[in-house]
């Protein structure tokens, strides 16, 4: 029985820390499941389940437990950039920069109280760095934050565990402010959550509605002898035509540039609504028949990239049309259909829906690949290469102005920028980035299990004592002061100002504060994925913001 006490006892052993980790985190995970008004903690119970332990003196070898803690860290951000990185530049664009101008407000209203807490209250700096990560529960900036301060020497460990303190004090308001600011705001503008998701769908259809397949019967006679590249022009491309029938000997044919037309044919295009909408009032009317559905040589099939050479080119360098006689006419990615416009760039795992002959739609699968068992390998080298490339950049000093000391990225911000630039591209030389999106949850939910364990494991010998002191209900109001002004003030300007959809300032609050349990309450209240396409906007760039803030604030004030 002995050697059974000895793992709960014998702190400086591997066996003991293993043992502890796999409580914490099942324990966490459990708690974390828990709701409370439709709430709950997700993976945040295994902070206070590390806290449980951490006080009740499970304590782990300090230098095993500062490995966990930033390997996990270094998994977790490379998972999230893996994840958002295919949509970060592109989120800056249209309806991205008013939304992302939004969420640096929020993220520099929330600093600015932060920095005024520290000038004109007795709480300790470093105290108020950690709530100021755990009142927007962004974990990748506590782990900036306790990196930049480990770097200055005149620090010491004491102060560094404060962080942690501070983030665990302020997480739980952190979660329930940004869900208590989006009741107010729908008490506030009385917001009838259906007509909100109605007018959504209006708004942009390009991301919120699925693409369509109709026929339409060309009656202009300004269209007499045009070809469809010259039609497309006239629609901006806005739509893919896949198929002319023509009657007579000809029958059907598929819809090459090159193509004339006569009054008298029937095409079949692929688009939105209202585009589709727009090509009937400039070819006519619609069609009597569905040309997809007469006998013709035409084919469809769904093939899969897998084929490393055409992975990261834009579809239409491919120039599959004039090359094989093959249109694409949806490209799926994720469980999210694209049209594919010029600029798309093909990636790792894409399907592709074509049309063509049977021959030829053959040539092109032997081109993209279409091996479905290359999405079961694993590659593993890719991520080891880009944690790699990520501590190397994340180690690289760099200069700012009026900032007296250099700034890293450190071991949150490097690996993220790499994993984002290479969700991006899709390929950095011969290495593949392609993951499944079950890995890349596996490989973030794994990273922030054991990051968050570490964290509280480290900060819950000291909790109770914060919490008793009276410092600590200080603490929890200061933080609440974080979370809720600068979301209820960017919140009432977005809604009053710029008459922002309801549904998509919740997606908007959701991501500047990088709160998934925040997203989940917003798309459940309003059974739309709408929350969702603002969140994954403006969550790339506050994350990588966050994270460099939480190290200047550092540098600003200690250095």
């Amino acid at each position: 029985m002995e050697w059974f006490i000895a793992l709960f006892r014998d702190h400086h052993t591997v066996s003991h820390a293993v043992l502890t980790f796999g409580l914490t985190i099942t324990l966490g995970l459990a708690l974390g499941q828990v709701q409370v008004m439709g709430i709950s903690l997700g993976v945040g119970g295994v902070l206070f389940a590390g806290l449980l332990l951490g006080h009740l003196k499970m304590a782990i070898a300090p230098e095993i437990l500062e490995f966990m803690r930033e390997f996990g860290l270094i998994l977790f951000v490379y998972a999230i950039g893996l994840q958002v990185g295919p949509g970060f530049f592109s989120s800056l664009r249209r309806h991205g920069l008013s939304l992302n101008l939004f969420a640096i407000a929020i993220v520099l209203i929330g600093t600015t109280i932060a920095i005024f807490i520290t000038l004109f209250t007795n709480i300790e700096f470093t105290a108020v760095v950690g709530m100021l990560s755990g009142a927007v529960t962004n974990t990748p900036s506590l782990g900036a934050a306790q990196q930049a301060l480990k770097d200055i020497p005149s620090v010491a460990a004491e102060q560094v565990e404060l962080v942690g303190l501070g983030y665990a004090v302020a997480y739980p308001f952190g979660i329930l402010g940004i869900i208590i600011t989006m009741l107010l705001i729908k008490k506030i503008f009385r917001v009838d959550i259906k007509k909100e998701a109605e007018e959504f769908a209006k708004l942009d259809e390009s991301v919120s509605l699925p693409l369509l397949g109709r026929s339409f019967e060309i009656t202009n006679p300004n269209l007499e002898g045009k070809n469809l590249a010259e039609l497309l022009d006239l629609l901006g491309q806005r739509v893919v035509i896949t198929r002319v029938y023509c009657g007579g000997e000809e029958g059907q044919l598929l819809a090459r540039p090159d193509l004339k037309l006569q009054l008298g044919h029937h095409i079949h295009a692929i688009g939105h609504a209202k585009q589709l909408d727009a090509l009937k009032i400039v070819v006519g009317r619609e069609s009597a028949f569905d040309l997809t559905a007469l006998p013709s040589e035409i084919k469809v099939a769904t093939l899969l990239v897998t084929q490393t050479e055409v992975v990261g080119k834009e579809l239409v360098a491919l120039d599959l049309a004039d090359r094989f006689g093959v249109i694409v006419t949806r490209v799926m990615r994720s469980g999210v259909e694209f049209a594919p416009t010029k600029g798309l760039r093909i990636q790792f795992g894409d399907r592709l829906k074509v049309v063509g002959l049977d021959t030829a739609i053959g040539d092109v699968a032997q081109e993209v690949g279409n091996q479905a068992q290359a999405l079961d390998r694993s590659h593993i080298m890719p991520i080891f290469v880009g944690i790699a490339l990520g501590v190397i950049v994340g180690s690289i000093p760099f200069a700012l102005p009026n900032i007296p000391a250099p700034v890293k990225l450190g071991l949150a911000g490097g690996p993220l920028l790499v994993a984002i630039m290479m969700g991006r591209f899709g390929k950095v030389g011969p290495i593949l980035s392609y993951m499944p999106s079950s890995a890349k949850m596996l490989l973030r939910e794994f990273g922030i299990s054991i990051f968050l364990a570490c964290v509280g494991i480290k900060s819950g010998e000291r909790l109770l004592e914060i919490i008793t002191s009276g410092d600590g209900l200080k603490w929890m109001a200061f933080a609440a002061l974080i979370t809720f002004v600068p979301l209820l003030i960017v919140g009432i300007l977005a809604r009053a100002w710029k008459k922002m959809n309801y549904l998509t300032i919740c997606g908007l609050l959701s991501g500047s504060m990088t709160d998934p349990p925040a997203l989940a309450y917003a798309t459940q209240i309003s059974k739309h994925d709408a929350p969702s396409i603002s969140y994954a906007t403006v969550y790339p760039l506050t994350m990588l913001l966050r994270v460099v803030l939480a190290q200047i604030i550092v540098i600003l004030f200690l250095s």
